[in-house]
């Protein structure tokens, strides 16, 4: 009897260590996901760009803001670019 109520209370911290982390994990993933989608979408603005004489450099600043906004990040960095 002892030790069903051990596995139970087991089954039941396990449950809950992993609602506690699946949290994080999403938010990693998603910021993960904005990154790429950002660096891709950086990239072919500067090969679209290229034909138009428009490029954004790509440094620590614009990576930062196209991966942690991912496409409204890049939009920001074309109408910066545009009017500055």
């Amino acid at each position: 009897m002892d030790m069903a109520i051990y596995f139970l209370i087991a089954v039941v911290v396990l449950f809950i260590i992993v609602k506690l982390f699946s949290w994080p994990i999403k938010m990693f993933f998603k910021l993960l996901a904005n990154a790429v989608l950002g660096a891709i979408l950086l990239i072919i603005v500067n090969i679209v760009g290229a034909y138009f004489h428009f490029y954004i450099g790509i440094n620590i600043i614009t990576a930062l803001i196209a991966g942690v906004f991912g496409v409204p990040g890049v939009v920001f960095l074309i109408i910066f670019k545009l009017f500055f």
